[in-house]
């Protein structure tokens, strides 16, 4: 008896404090890269994930995970997800399949479960599943995105509800409130989130194999970017024609007032004769010198009637 009650408690504390045993496998590890963990420690690939357990990865880790009914999720770099709840039927089914992600980000493709029974938690509010592929980022303010890749989903936060339903949407939503209207993903998109890697696997930062490779064919950065021209209507802008700048001109000094030239003041003929003689002493005319001659003459006759009037006197 005392044995058997021995083997019964052995039995009992093995199930009780048995992580492995008590575990539940919910899917499997299919591609790792780097460094990826989990509630045990490094995971490999074939290595199982369990209910409860959280993954999450280094700088550079990527780790690919199929759920028992064909769920696929990729984990890309510095992200970290919790498998919260999964309840699994006997038609190889799950009732329940829900994830909180806390950071990072992921690529998700719905297996053949009913609609209803995915559900994705994120800071800022919830993804409604509806036989969905779509990416989503969680940044460390807990701001959200999230990008649909095919099918259709919604996303419900305290800013209301906003429906996806056209390839290649996006939104954005914050923590507390603020969501945007669905939207192309483009660069803009990224600088929204304040981060470039914020979507590796639709920028070419990560690549993904398989079905979660291919699922985000035509949503790429690069062809969105490509798209978003093409739908641009072609414009043909005249050639830009420098034009010259006037030349400045420098300002002309003010111009004095033009004052007429001053004549000299007309003068007496004699004394222009007279003044113009005295300049020219040698240059003398025919007329210079007759009338040198006649003032001689004179000169002479009054000097002898001068003598004669002084005889007559004495």
């Amino acid at each position: 008896m005392f044995c058997l009650r021995g083997a019964a408690l052995i039995a009992f504390c093995a199930v009780t404090y048995s992580p492995t045993i008590a575990a539940e496998p919910v899917g499997q590890a299919v591609q790792i890269r780097t460094a990826v963990n989990g509630a045990r420690g490094p995971i490999a690939v074939k290595d199982p994930v369990y209910k409860d357990e959280r993954i999450s990865t280094s700088k550079s880790g990527l780790g690919q995970f199929v759920f028992q009914d064909g769920t696929k999720l990729a984990v890309g770099w510095g992200s970290s997800v919790v498998i919260d709840k999964f309840v699994y039927d006997d038609a190889k089914s799950v009732k329940k399949l829900t994830i909180m992600a806390a950071k990072g980000t992921f690529r998700w493709i719905s297996g053949k479960s009913g609609h209803s029974a995915y559900e994705i938690v994120t800071p800022a509010g919830t993804i409604g599943v509806r036989g969905t592929a779509f990416d989503f980022y969680v940044g460390r303010d807990g701001t959200t995105a999230v990008v649909l890749l095919s099918g259709a989903a919604n996303f419900c936060g305290a800013g209301g509800c906003r429906q996806l339903t056209q390839r290649c949407d996006c939104v954005v939503a914050k923590p507390g409130g603020g969501i945007s209207d669905p939207k192309r993903v483009s660069r803009n998109t990224l600088k929204s989130l304040g981060n470039a890697q914020a979507l590796p696997f639709l920028s070419g930062g990560q690549r993904l194999s398989g079905a979660l490779g291919w699922a985000g064919g035509g949503c790429s950065l690069a062809a969105a970017i490509q798209e978003d021209l093409e739908r641009q209507p072609l414009t043909v802008k005249p050639p830009t024609v420098e034009q010259e700048k006037p030349r400045e001109e420098k300002p002309k000094p003010e111009e004095k007032p033009h004052k007429p030239e001053e004549k000299p003041p007309v003068q007496e003929e004699g004394y222009r004769n007279r003044h113009w003689e005295m300049k020219h002493p040698d240059i003398r005319g025919e007329d210079a010198n007759h009338k040198d001659v006649l003032e001689h003459a004179n000169d002479h006759q009054n000097k002898g009637h001068q003598k004669a009037r002084s005889h007559h006197n004495d």
